[in-house]
């Protein structure tokens, strides 16, 4: 008997509990208010029999007046907010620098072989006509940055490196000649004038702010097919060893660099100059993801010194540095495992005035530490030349202070 009856209870039960969550499910107005309050339901709309203040699907709006996720969905959008338009775009970075980028038209006319048969007017006459001249012109390509308003443009060495005749183009158009102030073929950078005043000149940004997977754009004339802004992250800072300049601290990048974009801009997503774009690493001539820029950094120093002075001046000491590597310090048991070792001292240099030996190992200039040549050079290069330093070696294993009176680096020819 009390099974018959404990199975009827636990049936009516069951059944009143499903009733009561059909009824929250679909007739929420149904219910008493305490049950609805309960259930956290509210007050009910009649006419639509949803909690009061409940808004259908794709009627909503976010808190700040745009439309809500839903409401994009059903209007057939991407899903995201206006809101969220505007930060995934970077057309406000880009419209920015854009004015700020130029494309750089170089030529030269270049003189053929004596024993080429272009030379020979028989051939010429035969073959040709007159047509051709031994005299052959050649052109190239490349970017450049406007840097100051009054006409001053900044871009690779290599860009205009022999050029005869520079032809620069604006984005509104305007086509100007320029010519080259000064150039370091040490760091790839040189400085150009064009007669055009009161030009978009670029925001420089703080690179020291920059970080690993900081969001780039990179900005230039790849192939020659016109400007072309492309995006990226920075992928490393301070890369160096490279073989690729002397003095080396590049930006990685992987925003497509192509040929044709060497002198352009890397930007922030405001705008702002980081970098001057100057090679790739790339088995095929295009891009493969790893991209170099020249930071601001070293670009301001260049500028300064070659609108003041055009040339770059730079210190030195006469040596030949060899990094120390795990198994050189081993091999020769050494006890340090960083800095420069001399492996060479040149002639009557300031460092062998100074009595600086094959062997030392150079690990301190001015109290700055020397990790490697890259930060050797470096340190010495930002010295005054006439200047008399500190130079802390290690030599057989003890500590040796000398004073070097730095001397004027000579010009490179790269």
């Amino acid at each position: 008997m009390l099974r018959k009856l404990w199975l009827i209870f636990a049936q009516t039960a069951t059944v009143c509990l499903a009733v009561l969550f059909a009824l929250t499910a679909w007739q929420p107005q149904w219910l008493p208010a305490s049950l609805r309050h309960s259930f956290g339901l509210g007050a009910s709309d009649p006419s639509t029999g949803r909690p009061a203040g409940e808004t259908p699907p794709g009627q909503g709006t976010a808190p700040d007046g745009e439309p809500s996720v839903s409401d994009a969905h059903d209007r057939g959008g991407s899903g995201a907010t206006k809101a969220d338009a505007r930060i995934l775009s970077y057309s406000s970075a880009a419209q920015r620098a854009l004015p700020s980028v130029v494309n750089i038209f170089t030529a030269k006319e270049t003189r053929l072989p004596p024993n080429h048969p272009l030379n020979d007017p028989a051939f010429r006459r035969r073959y040709q006509g007159d047509r051709f001249s031994p005299r052959q012109q050649a052109s190239s390509l490349g970017s450049g940055v406007i840097v100051s308003g009054d006409g001053l443009l900044l871009t690779n060495h290599h860009v205009i490196d022999t050029a005869e005749q520079i032809e620069v183009l604006l984005t509104d158009g305007r086509r100007t000649r320029a010519k080259v102030i000064g150039g370091d073929p040490e760091t790839d950078l040189a400085l150009l004038r064009t007669e055009l005043t009161d030009l978009p000149a670029v925001e420089f940004a703080d690179v020291e702010q920059a970080r690993i997977g900081d969001v780039v754009l990179a900005i230039g004339n790849p192939f020659g097919v016109g400007q072309t802004v492309t995006m990226g992250i920075i992928s490393a800072l301070g890369r160096s060893q490279l073989g690729i300049n002397t003095f080396e601290n590049f930006i990685q990048t992987d925003a497509a660099i192509n040929p044709g974009n060497s002198g352009g801009a890397l930007v922030d997503t405001e705008g702002r100059l980081l970098g001057i774009n100057t090679a790739i690493y790339s088995r095929t001539g295009g891009s493969l993801g790893i991209g170099f820029a020249i930071p601001v950094s070293t670009a301001r120093q260049v500028i300064d010194q070659i609108a003041q002075y055009g040339s770059v001046t730079r210190g030195y000491i006469g040596v030949e540095p060899q990094d120390v590597t795990p198994e050189l310090a081993d091999a020769f048991k050494l006890a340090r495992r960083d800095g420069a070792i001399i492996a060479g001292v040149m002639k009557s240099g300031p460092a062998e005035k100074a009595g600086v030996k094959i062997g030392d190992i150079l690990f301190e200039v001015d109290g700055k530490p020397v990790r490697n040549t890259t930060t050797m050079l470096n340190v010495i290069a930002g010295i005054a030349p006439g200047t008399q330093t500190t130079f802390r070696f290690l030599r057989e294993g003890k500590e040796l202070d000398l004073p070097i009176t730095v001397g004027k680096r000579p010009t490179s020819s790269r």
